[in-house]
């Protein structure tokens, strides 16, 4: 069975409990090996063999590679205190000597606590300690047959981006339009992010029922589509009895991100080859933050402009949000772990406060502000868990967190305390998806902190984002203005009515948001 990065990240972090001393080549390198290929559920001697001879050109020179997997990797391991520059030296030598068919991609060095992974396609090395392993797993993608997307966050979100931009074009040609295609587009991304990040178990299963389930020349791909999201709608209790294995694998999401019916698209061969290179896509790396870029992705030039649509950079975001309440928040959480007395209470007061807070961006678009605000919320939350509940050294030598019980208890900061206004229906629906995604990004960093797994599918809360005019709208339908702490975002350029614009403060003065229920910073447009 195929694990997700989740699984993957957790597994990793027993990897790393279990070899923390270890120091010594020849005693336990293969065992090493052996451990760590089954942290992504490979048997190593399905790929790789161990003491690989090879010789040099001419015959004169010769070695053995500690591990090679043909086409794919060199590794060569030593002791502690050995050079790993020497050692990838070695390894390249090794390289230069094997046949054009066998010469892998990846070279590793390592002397068990050290790590150095070359990507020679890419002329790029990472470098990390064995302690931050589980960070660094998705660099060994390949393991598992996956490419290893590189560069920033923003790089990998903007190419998903413009592969999802390519099926909406294509279905738009042929007709498939307006709402029906938004929808779609919105489920389709919550599908590919789910397939990679361990809401969907085993990994790849929406991958594989597009690959091996539907023809090669799409004409029933929108059916089977369709059929998925009827399933994904439908609790396990519910289904039929009927249903093939295949499908029962998928979870019930809830939510209502798959309720109300669609048309069903109808695909050809390159809508399929779209939808497919898309769900091939490692969607770990894409970021919800920036998730706006998808928006920008499907629209225009000329739309953009007239629907005042902006995409606001992470680095602006941060520093709207930092003076508007993360700064006091971060001084807060500060101060409660430097108490020499009343530590204990004063994090719990904190981890209480957290979840009491509410938010709200009225023009929300994609929902860059509301995500950024709630990922950095998660991460506050998560610092204070980790000071309440510190890690200790067990009766086996191994480093745990003691005096909970279940995790899904720790955490109470929710989507549900971040609401948003839209003028277009298709960034609303976005901005509600890409705060179900950070909320799962948050869920995976607790699991990994706290060495277990932890998951809120099906959807219980959701963001509250309102298909609606600003303007026009009484905010108070949507949240009361004595509940609203904060309003913050990023207001359109033009307005859509025949009212000038109005700024954010005053904006929330007429809908009766006083400046004690609301502290009001919003960016410049287009910043």
């Amino acid at each position: 069975m195929r694990l997700s990065w989740e699984q993957i990240r957790y597994r990793a972090a027993g990897f790393v409990a279990e070899w923390k001393n270890e120091t010594y080549e020849k005693g336990e390198a293969q065992s090493f090996y052996n451990a760590f290929f089954d942290i992504f559920g490979i048997r190593r001697r399905q790929v790789a063999t161990f003491e690989k001879r090879v010789q040099s050109h001419d015959r004169l020179k010769g070695g053995f590679i500690d591990l090679f997997w043909p086409g794919t990797l060199i590794a060569e391991q030593k002791s502690s205190g050995l050079s790993l520059d020497t050692a990838t030296g070695q390894a390249l030598d090794y390289f230069d000597w094997l046949p054009e068919n066998q010469k892998p991609r990846y070279i590793l060095t390592c002397d068990f606590q050290n790590w150095r992974l070359l990507d020679l396609d890419e002329n790029r090395e990472i470098r990390f300690r064995l302690h931050e392993l589980p960070k660094h797993v998705e660099s060994f993608a390949f393991i598992l047959g996956r490419r290893r997307t590189y560069g920033t966050e923003a790089a990998v979100t903007i190419a998903a981006a413009e592969l999802m931009g390519k099926l909406h074009d294509q279905l738009q040609a042929s007709g498939y339009t307006g709402h029906d295609l938004e929808r779609l587009l919105v489920r389709l991304l919550f599908c590919l992010f789910a397939d990679d990040t361990g809401i969907f178990e085993p990994k790849d299963i929406f991958l594989d029922l597009i690959e091996n389930d539907t023809r090669e020349d799409g004409s029933d791909t929108g059916a089977k589509l369709i059929e998925l999201f009827d399933i994904l709608d439908t609790p396990e209790d519910r289904r039929q009895a009927t249903l093939p294995d295949e499908w029962k694998i998928f979870p019930y999401v809830n939510g209502d991100l798959f309720a109300g019916a669609i048309r069903t698209p109808r695909f050809d061969k390159m809508m399929r080859e779209a939808l497919l290179n898309a769900a091939r896509f490692d969607w770990s790396g894409v970021s919800p933050a920036i998730f706006g870029s998808l928006f920008q992705s499907v629209m225009t030039a000329a739309e953009r402009r007239a629907k005042g649509a902006h995409y606001t950079t992470e680095e602006n975001i941060l520093k709207l949000i930092g003076p508007l309440f993360l700064d006091d928040l971060r001084a807060e959480l500060d101060s409660a772990r430097a108490r020499k007395t009343g530590r204990e209470a004063a994090l719990n007061a904190f981890c209480q406060k957290l979840p009491t807070l509410r938010f709200l961006d009225p023009a929300c678009g994609c929902g860059n502000f509301l995500v950024i605000a709630y990922r950095e919320l998660r991460r506050l939350e998560l610092e204070a868990l980790e000071a309440l509940y510190p890690k200790v050294m067990t009766g086996t030598g191994e480093e745990a967190r003691q005096g909970f019980t279940d995790v899904g208890l720790l955490s109470r900061v929710s989507v549900d305390q971040f609401h948003g206004i839209e003028l277009e229906e298709f960034p609303a629906r976005i901005a509600e998806v890409a705060m179900w995604m950070a909320d799962h990004l948050a869920n995976n960093a607790l699991s990994l902190a706290f060495g277990t797994s932890y998951a809120r599918i099906p959807l219980r809360q959701s963001a509250r984002i309102l298909h609606a005019d600003a303007l026009e709208t009484d905010w108070e339908s949507l949240i009361p203005a004595a509940k609203c702490h904060y309003v913050l975002g990023n207001p359109p350029s033009s307005a859509p009515s025949s009212r000038p614009p109005a700024s954010a403060s005053r904006c929330a003065a007429s809908q009766g948001f006083p400046a004690q229920a609301a502290r009001s910073i919003m960016s410049p447009p287009g910043s």
